[in-house]
């Protein structure tokens, strides 16, 4: 089979979607270009800024993206093969995913921008607010902890490909490094120059371009640096990505998170174009298995282990903290919300099936998959669609693996920045102190995380990320379904209709389903587990079971405000006059 047709197929699906299903929920959220949003009611130039679609479509895209729709995707392929794995993405992004994220973003807007903790807390009250803080920051944390981990091994030894090049790690570090210095001087000539965003563009884009090919030349290799092993190398790495987590949740969104994620939003494109790019002209065909079977070895069942395996790219509740949390507060008009929520989760499904065809393209066994590194597999595999254009592919696959270093970038600090924020609310701590305690907590948990990983039975630290993905995976999917649990109360309050339990109460229920069983079985097989530390000793079970427990008080907490519901639907804010 072709992977041209598998993408044609995909993406003619993903794009009736957004154009029939989208239309209905923008309908059914009764979207008015004429009502003022938070961004231009509340606008301090700060958090609130009015932002034209074409830049914060770019923001959002690539804050939701990150690693999230590359690495699921393909773990779950070389799981359970890639016709689950596509399923699930499609029909994911448009039954539940999407409505996730644009309802989230909907609800944030009706309610001054606030979080979606927030609107919990208005429609479900105060108890409920508090469970729901604490279970996002123990999901940021471990979004922190993976996603660093992750990261900080791209920066490490030399990847060989399968024609005997060679990628350095160190210079994908170098590359990294650049990356982040060049958004802040793009962010410094916005603000207090004349420069236009286009001309920004148009200066700074071709920089991160040669920050991916001068990286390969000036290694930051701080293994030979400091004469310590790559595993000694890693952990450093580590901490470098979570001081700059610290710094860059401090500082304005102006300065480093917009013009980076405009920048950024381009690797996603030119990721899209890439494998446009080699479908068409590669000739590339599906070598892959389509189905693997309903267990695997390591994953574990397929029900429910593909559904938090594949997060991003198919439904993820970290894009509820990225729409309720900073794009609320930039969104210009409520019309907006179709493209910027509902569209966006679409196209991140159109990456994570990208992602999938780098599993698919090559044969069961092929030395590239036999790595197991998923970042590695994404690059190699587009490196193959690039060479019809003639690129080297080291450089393709530099440029792949920097790509994905942006994409994870986005997400570390903008969970830093939410987990600063839930931890001053929880608190009451103001100021820049408060702010800098609340930002060192959120980024120096994880840091105990990953320095403090303990060794396997061969004497050697297996990945953090590995360790820590499944509980990941089962959070990030449970904190989706509580999000629709959310979400359902607030719809039913205020509008008393039956269209609220198909649109999202069904998807609620899936979510909750999935994930309630997945964490139970994570934490099973971690507790029963002898290569793992006593279950009284493992934070993953603690952490699980302290999820586990709050997850469960919030339904306790949703069923009681279903049956305490007035009467009467709650009012919403008034239509613009004349709307």
């Amino acid at each position: 089979m072709s992977l041209l047709a598998v993408f044609v197929v995909v993406a003619a699906v993903l794009l009736i979607a957004y154009r029939l299903y989208g239309r209905v929920l923008s309908r059914l959220a009764r979207l008015d270009p004429d009502r003022a949003t938070p961004a231009t009611e509340l606008r301090d130039d700060s958090d609130y800024i009015p932002t034209e679609t074409k830049f914060l479509i770019g923001q959002h895209f690539s804050a939701i993206a990150a690693a999230g729709p590359i690495v699921g995707p393909i773990l779950a392929g070389m799981y359970f093969g890639w016709g689950p794995a596509i399923l699930w993405i499609v029909l994911g992004a448009i039954l539940i995913g999407g409505v996730h994220d644009f309802m989230a973003l909907v609800a944030s807007i009706r309610h001054k921008a606030r979080s979606i903790a927030e609107v919990v807390r208005d429609h479900m009250g105060r108890p409920s607010y508090l469970l729901f803080l604490s279970f996002i920051w123990f999901a940021l944390v471990y979004i922190i902890v993976a996603f660093t981990d992750i990261t900080a091994a791209a920066f490490v030894g030399t990847q060989t490909l399968e024609n005997g090049q060679s990628v350095k790690g160190p210079g994908i570090a170098t590359s990294s490094m650049l990356y982040l210095a060049i958004p802040i001087l793009m962010g410094l000539l916005l603000r207090f120059t004349k420069l236009g965003l286009g001309w920004a563009t148009v200066i700074f884009l071709p920089l991160v371009g040669l920050a991916v090919v001068g990286g390969q030349h000036i290694p930051m290799d701080l293994a030979a640096w400091f004469g310590v092993s790559d595993q000694a190398a890693h952990r450093m790495w580590d901490v470098v990505i979570l001081a700059y987590c610290v710094a860059a949740a401090m500082i304005p969104m102006w300065l480093l998170l917009q013009p980076r994620g405009h920048l950024g939003g381009y690797f996603l494109y030119a990721s899209l174009a890439a494998a446009g790019i080699g479908v068409i002209f590669a000739g590339r065909t599906v070598e892959f298995p389509a189905f693997l079977g309903w267990e695997h070895a390591k994953g574990g069942p397929l029900f429910p282990i593909l559904f938090i395996t594949i997060a991003c790219g198919a439904c993820s509740g970290f894009h509820a903290l990225i729409a309720s949390g900073t794009t609320s507060k930039q969104l210009k008009r409520e019309t907006d919300a179709r493209l910027v929520g509902y569209g966006t989760m679409l196209m991140e499904a159109m990456v994570a099936v990208i992602a999938l065809s780098c599993v698919m393209m090559f044969a069961q066994g092929s030395s590239t998959l036999a790595q197991g590194k998923p970042n590695f597999i994404y690059a190699a595999g587009m490196g193959a669609y690039l060479q019809p254009l003639g690129i080297a592919p080291a450089i393709a696959v530099a440029f792949a693996l920097m790509a994905f270093t942006t994409f994870v970038y986005d997400t570390l600090d903008v969970c830093t920045r939410l987990g600063r924020y839930i931890i001053q609310e929880l608190t009451g701590w103001k100021g820049r102190f408060g702010a800098f305690v609340a930002t060192t907590a959120t980024a120096g948990v994880p840091l105990a995380f990953l320095i403090g990983t303990p060794l396997d039975p061969t004497g050697t630290a297996p990945p953090a990320w590995q360790k820590f993905w499944a509980l990941f995976g089962a959070s990030n999917q449970l904190l989706a379904a509580l999000t629709l649990l959310g979400i359902t109360v607030w719809l039913w309050r205020t509008r008393r209709a039956i269209w609220v339990w198909l649109v999202t109460g069904l998807p609620t229920v899936w979510m909750y389903g999935m994930s309630v069983w997945a964490l139970g079985l994570t934490l099973q097989r971690e507790a029963a587990d002898p290569t793992k530390p006593a279950w009284t000793l493992n934070p993953v079970v603690w952490i699980g079971g302290v999820l586990l427990v709050l997850a469960g008080l919030m339904a306790i907490a949703a069923i009681a405000a279903f049956f305490k519901a007035p009467g009467a639907p709650t009012p919403e804010p008034a239509p613009a006059a004349g709307s």
